[in-house]
């Protein structure tokens, strides 16, 4: 008899009630971490991995060793114990979750887990005119998620797999000719798009959110910083920052705002991104980086929508 369970990896807890209340069965291993942000490795299941995380989010997240271990690595040990007659991966459309996914596919194939791996991945549904997140379906929605789940083929997983490889390298330009690959992957040409509009603009130097954000303050009427975070993260597109991320970005903007008369304005620096007449490359550089590749190392050309190597 076939005692082997299915296992179900998914992007977060915030999934992990609708989840249950499925009654499905199996494990659940909740993947609580936002590769999108900062140095990743190629192999996750490796030494090199686990120390480049945890430091990157001690220093930039003051997020402590322990709680990532008993949130994340902790989790490992499912691998141990247990043998999987199949996988699911439940994941979103944004890239947060997508790069999150690459990572979880990478996992699975150092493991040599060979059994049939299905993905569910929320997104577009009938009626619904944005693009909705797991936490965001209803119960019905949820199920019918699962009941169009699709089932990964060799060519995707591959895929995937490369993916991810070339994100763990320096040169992101590589990464281009995969956004017309096709796959099962439904969204996945988008967050590549997405992904690429990170880079700054050639233009001005911020990329497209920090654009983006600082058009929201320009065309609403904003009055305080947590409102501002709030219409960011509403008005994302395929990025699925969260709150701490979201937070990163808007503190760094604050060089292109002021309050006036309670209400957040862009300053003359502000307004200067959004006319397009002043190049702020400098002022913005840090050491962001993406996966292996340093984010004020390439800019971002809009007419060509090509990265350009400094």
């Amino acid at each position: 008899m076939d005692k082997r369970e299915t296992l179900h990896i998914i992007n977060g807890d915030s999934a992990l009630a609708p989840l249950k209340n499925l009654n499905l069965g199996g494990k659940i291993f909740v993947w609580r971490e936002m590769l999108c942000d900062g140095p990743t490795y190629k192999y996750v299941n490796s030494f090199s991995f686990k120390e480049i995380r945890t430091k990157f989010l001690s220093d930039y997240y003051d997020i402590p060793l322990q709680e990532y271990e008993n949130k994340f690595l902790a989790q490992f040990s499912i691998f141990e114990e247990q043998q999987f007659s199949e996988v699911y991966l439940w994941f979103e459309y944004d890239l947060f979750c997508h790069i999150n996914m690459l990572a979880a596919i990478q996992f699975l194939a150092e493991l040599k887990i060979n059994v049939p791996i299905c993905l569910i991945c929320s997104g577009r549904f009938k009626g619904e005119s944005k693009l909705k997140g797991l936490a965001e379906l209803t119960p019905q929605e949820f199920k019918t998620a699962y009941e169009n789940r699709v089932l990964l083929q060799e060519d995707d997983m591959q895929l995937a797999q490369d993916i991810w490889t070339l994100y763990n390298e320096k040169n992101p330009k590589r990464l281009v000719p995969y956004i017309s690959k096709s796959s099962n992957f439904e969204y996945l040409s988008n967050c590549l798009r997405a992904h690429l509009k990170r880079f700054p603009n050639s233009e001005t130097g911020l990329n497209v959110l920090e654009e983006n954000l600082l058009h929201l303050i320009e065309n609403n009427h904003i009055t305080s910083i947590n409102q501002w975070l709030g219409y960011g993260l509403q008005y994302q597109g395929y990025y699925g920052y969260g709150d701490i991320q979201m937070q990163k970005f808007i503190h760094k903007l604050s060089f292109f705002t002021t309050l006036e008369k309670h209400r957040l304005i862009l300053n003359e620096k502000g307004k200067a991104v959004i006319e397009k007449s002043e190049n702020f490359y400098r002022e913005m550089k840090d050491d962001t980086v993406y996966g292996a590749a340093y984010k004020y190392d390439f800019l971002y050309d809009k007419e060509s929508h090509k990265l350009l190597k400094l």
